[in-house]
């Protein structure tokens, strides 16, 4: 063997690379005040000096490996998911359940009206000034790109590209989500401090909250040792990986059924590019699954010992989503954009501005003693992700007394019910026209539908006066 071979080192330096530069970004990030005050994310910070370092080709020829990162971005999303999806549930008691509903529509209601915002623009687009390089259903990766961040995004983004005339798609999807952190951290900082000046909040400044991490998180009294004959991080990690190979054997067996033409050409032009593209949906079901197999073990006494550990795996999870930020922004080629700029602004523009209005509407109404709290999480993480979400809420919240953070987790859970058929609904829009069209109509349905449940007792109120 030659170990000395370009094969043996090239993905091992380059995903070495991303966590230099993670590194790096995390120094200059603490360091530099402006860069600090913004909230922004280190992975997204460092994604961009990834991307500029691309695009002013300084890397060596045959270094930088798109492809890569987009296998790495593939792979952690799914990862990530798995590890949280593992965790136990334990402290969500039952009087949680009408919490997480509401909160896990108001998700969902943001991915809605983001849909129907990008369906508009895009149709309308794509029928008049832009047919021959934008697709009518391209709006609906807006929904992908705010409300599930750049890992779905690219998926689906590249999806639309491999199957239509929308050759950027990928870049679109991607770009998007990098767009919706700029809204998540520098939007909602933004906003805060416009409170602050109107003496209406009061932001906690410099104040950064410490978590003890203690030996009760990392090893409870019914859990595995933390080191005997294997390593109890180990183990975690060979749980999300059981999980993700059973995630695999059941998309290659879809796939399989699919090749010897069961489902005919819907199989073949629709659903195939949804079994692989939503790898971490099923992903996170079979998580849920194996999780309820455990505890099934445990209570006929087979499984003596409890194995997933909330704290490892929160660990893992991170660590994924970090990576997986980093090699999507970094995939991201910015010459696919290239005369699409005016839909990818119209498309950002509108959708930051409707889910920032939309929410504060919502949350005033839904979470009336703490609305603010509940606001500024739910726009971090709708343009954002969750570790955004939890960043803004922090300068408003820093010790969690309100319930907001709590609602992101309960209200993440239930959207990933309430919100598969609208992640169907991305499979099938970019088709056709008609098909777009249709699903306009199904999205705006949908958004009537959850907001007349959600604010139903203003409705009433309003009824019997």
């Amino acid at each position: 063997m030659q170990f000395w071979n370009n094969d043996y080192w090239s993905g091992l330096n380059q995903i070495a690379f991303l966590a230099i530069v993670l590194l790096l970004a995390n120094v200059i990030r603490r360091k530099v005040g402006f860069l600090r005050k913004t909230l922004l994310p280190t992975a997204v910070f460092g994604g961009f000096i990834v991307l500029l370092v691309k695009e002013l080709n300084i890397f060596p020829t045959g270094f930088f490996s798109v492809q890569l990162m987009e296998v790495i971005t593939f792979h952690m999303l799914a990862i990530g998911f798995i590890s949280l999806a593992l965790k136990s549930l334990n402290d969500q008691k039952k009087q949680n359940k009408i919490v997480a509903v509401e909160s896990g529509l108001v998700i969902v209601g943001t991915y809605v009206i983001q849909a129907v915002v990008g369906l508009i623009i895009t149709i309308t687009l794509a029928l008049t000034l832009f047919g021959d390089k934008l697709i009518p259903g391209a709006g609906m990766l807006l929904p992908m790109a705010f409300g599930q961040g750049p890992g779905p995004a690219g998926n689906m983004g590249t999806v639309y590209a491999e199957n239509s005339i929308f050759v950027g798609g990928k870049a679109f999807g991607l770009s998007m989500a990098s767009l919706g952190f700029i809204w998540a951290c520098i939007g909602g900082v933004l906003y805060l401090n416009y409170l602050v000046r109107k003496d209406k909040l009061v932001v906690h400044e410099n104040q950064v909250v410490n978590q003890e991490v203690s030996s009760h998180m990392i090893e409870e009294e019914d859990e595995i040792p933390l080191s005997e004959a294997i390593d109890k991080f180990t183990i975690q990690v060979c749980l999300v990986l059981l999980v993700y190979f059973a995630t695999f054997m059941f998309m290659k067996g879809i796939d399989w059924l699919i090749l010897q033409g069961v489902f005919g050409e819907f199989g073949t032009g629709s659903m195939r590019p949804l079994i692989w593209g939503f790898n971490f949906i099923w992903a996170t079901l079979f998580a849920l699954l194996f999780k309820k197999i455990f505890a099934k073990l445990r209570q006929i006494n087979i499984m003596q010992r409890r194995y997933p550990n909330d704290y490892m795996l929160n660990r893992i999870a991170g660590t994924a989503f970090d990576f997986m930020i980093i090699a999507s922004i970094a995939a991201i080629n910015i010459g696919d954009l290239q005369g699409l700029w005016i839909p990818f602004i119209l498309v950002t523009t509108a959708g930051g501005l409707i889910t920032f209005v939309y929410l504060r509407y919502l949350c005033k109404r839904i979470y009336p003693d703490y609305d603010l709290e509940a606001f500024i999480s739910m726009f971090g993480m709708l343009t954002g992700t969750a570790s955004t979400g939890i960043a803004l809420l922090r300068e408003v919240d820093p010790h969690f007394k309100t319930p907001a953070a709590n609602n992101l987790v309960l209200g993440a859970s239930s959207a990933i019910l309430f919100g598969f058929p609208l992640l169907m609904l991305v499979g099938i829009a970019y088709q056709s026209t008609q098909l777009a069209i249709i699903t306009l109509i199904i999205t705006m349905i949908a958004f009537c539908a959850i907001n007349l449940f959600l604010l139903r007792k203003q409705f009433f109120k309003k009824a019997q006066v």
